[in-house]
């Protein structure tokens, strides 16, 4: 499967500036990074949160961190998150492989969180929708496009996360 089509019709709408990256196939965020030569910390993690009481949220972390759901939950008003299934993914995303979902959101009618560990990068790297390709932008052209809630999401190796 190539980069997902619906992505690659976003950019050429947008006129956006991105490169692909082959790589060899490779299922977890930080074995993308490695095979794709990238740092972990510019690989987006991807992650569909589902809001208690209904809805999702689309969750973007970089490769290495681990996600802080009291952190989206202040973000989000209070209201509790947990992470969605992989039957839920495969629906919300039915033109992706799962777990290779591109962090744009409105592409799939949802809201975005992105922690602000990538605006303090000009690289952004992303998985295309497969487990063979990832996409090189700017990070200032992504948060243009995507106007993602940004704030901070992961937990860094060292860190333990807050118990509610």
């Amino acid at each position: 499967m190539p980069v997902n089509e619906r992505l690659a019709r976003f950019f050429a709408e947008q006129r956006v500036t991105h490169e692909v990256l082959p790589h060899r196939t490779e299922f977890t965020a930080q074995r993308v990074a490695e095979a794709a030569h990238v740092p972990g910390a510019h690989l987006a993690k991807v992650l569909l949160v589902r809001e208690h009481g209904g809805g999702y949220v689309m969750l973007v972390v970089p490769a290495p961190c681990r996600v802080d759901l009291t952190a989206l939950k202040l973000a989000g008003a209070g209201r509790k998150f947990s992470l969605a299934s992989e039957s839920e993914i495969e629906r919300r995303f039915p033109d992706c492989e799962v777990g290779a979902m591109p962090p744009f959101g409105g592409l799939y009618d949802l809201p975005v969180y992105v922690d602000a560990c990538f605006s303090r990068s000009e690289e952004f790297v992303f998985q295309g929708g497969n487990h063979h390709e990832a996409v090189r932008m700017r990070y200032a052209d992504y948060e243009r496009l995507v106007h993602p809630t940004v704030g901070e999401f992961c937990l860094h190796a060292r860190e333990k996360p807050v118990n509610e």
